[in-house]
């Protein structure tokens, strides 16, 4: 990597940083001005060195030293703080709440691929969009598994941080990001000429830092964090920055995103390639893959470049879950261009899952919130891509039988995605002759109602509607994120309450005593008002949410919106019947029937209104009403159907593409068809929409450019 110093400029900041070492006294303003800039200088270049090169050239006391000889000269003349201080990295100042912003380009996913056949189609690809003539080089650098943080400077300083959130707009967390010593609080892009930037990056934990945290958790009788991915993500999103120092978070950076004149005219164009502007980074002091990055002269170089990383990934000081493979060439990048999910040209090579063998010790059976039984493999402790893992859904009876899976098998794990763990198979070859088959329970384990299979499904399902252990998984699904998100509101506390006898219906949720609440060991007051808040807060929810949070079988995230977009109160879907509730977009006869079963029943409104009268919203709001159809649209009261293989975007994006400029989409040639949109391979329906004779057959430029027009 390219030194940010020259070799004498090094030289000269650990003279300096000696003879501050011998300073004693507090000197008048104008010599302390002079002595705070120096300590600003040489404090960020032992920064530099100790987290971004990881070659310290001064001891932790020393560098401690410098840092407490600067506060206390801030602390003598506080006119001298300045925001790029060091010691400003960790303000006192935190919010209640992160706020949410706009990044200044969407920060997108990335394609994946899994081996090197992967990687030549994507090659061939990289050629039809380019037209170029092969090979073409790529920079390859590894997938870290982090917290994606997007970083903005403004004349040559740090004005904000978020995390990546929806792609479009994130969470800001400034704060946090400016307590990070390897994120420059200052940095010469002007030399550039750049007035405003947004950088790429990822925030992570070292893993010898990782075990150290969790060891030092446990002695502190914390809760251990489960692995080096959580531990950064969560750290970034916590109020206090002073979690990020404890847990010692680096960035990396690995993209210049947007980077404008203060004319606001775009000058990425002095970077000819990734691999430069990464460089330029690296000089001005942020913490770049080195080592692990390449420029690869082809396809093939980089795909062995990326086996290498999967072999030696365990002995790396981060955790990684791939390489990305970025066409290098910037000019060749905007020929790509990008879809609505991913750039076309980067693809992530994502290594293979890691698996292990362990032994199935047991089964245990939990009871969801609408009476499903789910089947829990306890498993000897194995760790799997650093993480432990000792229970496993094993999801129904079918998956059992499927597998011929026995209690004291050998069996192999894998963590599907890096993700979630997942039983492969039994290593039946293994067996002694000592395993047992499993047998699935006849009788619900919390109420023994006898289990019930229904025709067509896979699941068994206890019917007590008022069975314990529904109820519970029923009252913790709706204070859930997901539903009425009523923070801070978990497992422990509805398990609580509801053995003091407190909560035992969705009402109770809203009439909680909190003066008894704050008596409680381990709550006090304070926890007390925190939830009272957080309840209050909730009932001005949605009315979807709400929908959602009834445990209504089949009734989703997704369902609940479509509901709550068609009536004015969410009683009022009292008044509709299965077949009206069937004729809304997207809504199956399964959901419709439990929908319009749980509207007719008499406690259910009941409940409603019992929640409505403790102040729960049952109106919908303005953000869920339905969007008014386009009149005026470029293909106004058209019908358009497409086929074959698009370059540009995904068929379904164009479809959306269509629908919002006033057409709707069919599912086959007809005579009602207006418009068929061919791709690539189009089949057997453009044959028939030329035999019809009526259609007007566009290719997806000509779509473009009609959408163009509108």
């Amino acid at each position: 990597m390219a030194a940010q110093y020259s070799t004498q400029k090094q030289r000269e900041l650990y003279d300096l940083s000696k003879e501050i070492l011998t300073h004693k006294s507090i000197p008048d303003k104008p010599e302390a001005e002079t002595e705070v800039n120096q300590l600003h200088e040489v404090i960020v270049y032992h920064e530099w060195r100790y987290y971004v090169l990881n070659e310290p050239v001064m001891s932790d006391f020393e560098y401690d030293h410098l840092y407490k000889r600067l506060e206390a000269l801030e602390k003598a003349y506080p006119t001298l703080i300045s925001e790029s201080s060091p010691t400003q990295r960790v303000s006192s100042d935190l919010s209640s709440d992160f706020e949410t912003v706009a990044h200044l380009i969407p920060m997108l996913s990335l394609d994946n691929s899994y081996n090197a056949e992967d990687l030549g189609d994507f090659d061939q690809q990289i050629q039809k969009l380019t037209k170029a003539t092969p090979p073409f080089e790529y920079c390859v650098e590894p997938k870290y598994d982090g917290g994606s943080i997007a970083l903005v400077y403004e004349n040559d300083r740090l004005v904000r941080a978020a995390t990546r959130g929806n792609g479009t707009t994130g969470e800001e967390i400034t704060r946090n990001a400016k307590a990070m010593k390897t994120i420059p609080l200052k940095a010469a892009f002007s030399k550039f000429g750049i007035h405003k930037v947004e950088l790429r990056g990822e925030v992570l934990i070292r893993v010898d830092r990782f075990k150290k945290v969790n060891e030092q958790r446990e002695k502190n009788g914390k809760s251990i964090l489960a692995n080096p991915r959580n531990a950064a993500t969560g750290a970034l999103r916590v109020k206090n920055p002073q979690e990020v120092v404890d847990r010692s978070l680096e960035a990396f950076i690995y993209q210049l995103g947007y980077a404008v004149d203060k004319n606001g005219e775009n000058v990425l164009d002095q970077f000819p390639t990734h691999d430069e502007g990464i460089e330029a980074l690296a000089n001005l002091g942020f913490k770049v893959p080195t080592i692990e990055r390449k420029v690869c002269a082809t396809i093939e170089e980089a795909a062995a470049f990326c086996d290498h990383w999967q072999q030696v990934r365990d002995d790396y000081a981060y955790e990684i879950d791939g390489m990305v493979v970025k066409v290098n060439r910037i000019d060749l990048q905007d020929m790509c261009g990008y879809t609505s999910h991913h750039p076309r040209w980067a693809i992530a090579y994502k290594f293979k899952a890691k698996q292990a063998t362990t032994k199935l010790l047991n089964v245990e059976y939990q009871v969801g919130k609408i009476g499903q039984i789910t089947p829990v493999a306890k498993l000897k402790p194995v760790s799997l891509a650093g993480v432990t893992v000792s229970s496993v859904s094993l999801h129904n009876e079918d998956f059992i039988t499927q597998r011929d899976l026995r209690l004291g098998d050998t069996v192999l794990v894998e963590r599907a995605g890096d993700v979630i763990p997942y039983i492969v198979k039994a290593m039946d070859e293994l067996r002694d002759g000592t395993e047992l088959p499993i047998v699935y329970p006849a009788a619900c384990p919390s109420c023994s109602s006898a289990l019930v299979r229904i025709e067509g499904e896979s699941v068994w399902k206890c019917e007590n509607y008022n069975c314990k252990a529904q109820i519970l998984r029923r009252l913790e699904h709706h204070v859930s994120k997901n539903a009425m998100d009523i923070d801070g509101f978990g497992e422990k506390y509805v398990v609580r309450f509801n053995e003091l006898g407190w909560l035992t219906r969705i009402p109770d949720v809203y009439k909680l005593d909190y003066e008894a609440i704050a008596n409680l060991e381990g709550f006090g007051k304070r926890s007390a008002d925190k939830l009272k808040k957080a309840i209050d807060k909730a009932k001005g929810n949605p009315i979807s949410r709400l929908l959602y949070g009834f445990s209504i079988h089949l009734v989703g995230k997704t369902v609940g919106k479509i509901f709550a977009a068609e009536v004015e109160d969410i009683r009022d879907l009292k008044d509709w019947s299965v077949e009206q509730l069937m004729e809304l977009k997207d809504i199956g006869p399964k959901a419709a029937e439990h929908t319009a079963a749980f509207f007719a029943d008499p406690e259910n409104i009941k409940t409603l209104d019992e929640l409505a009268a403790l102040g729960v919203n049952m109106k919908r709001l303005d953000s869920e009403r339905k969007q008014a159809p386009v009149l005026d649209g470029a293909l106004s009261g058209k019908t358009i159907l497409f086929t074959g293989s698009f370059q540009t975007m995904k068929r379904n994006d164009a479809k959306a593409l269509a629908v919002a400029a006033g057409a709707k989409a069919l599912s086959a040639v007809s005579s009602n068809l207006n418009i068929l949109v061919v791709g690539e391979k189009a089949g057997s329906k453009l044959k028939k929409a030329q035999a019809l004779g009526t259609v007007d057959i566009l290719t997806e430029e000509e779509f473009l450019k009609v959408l163009e027009n509108n």
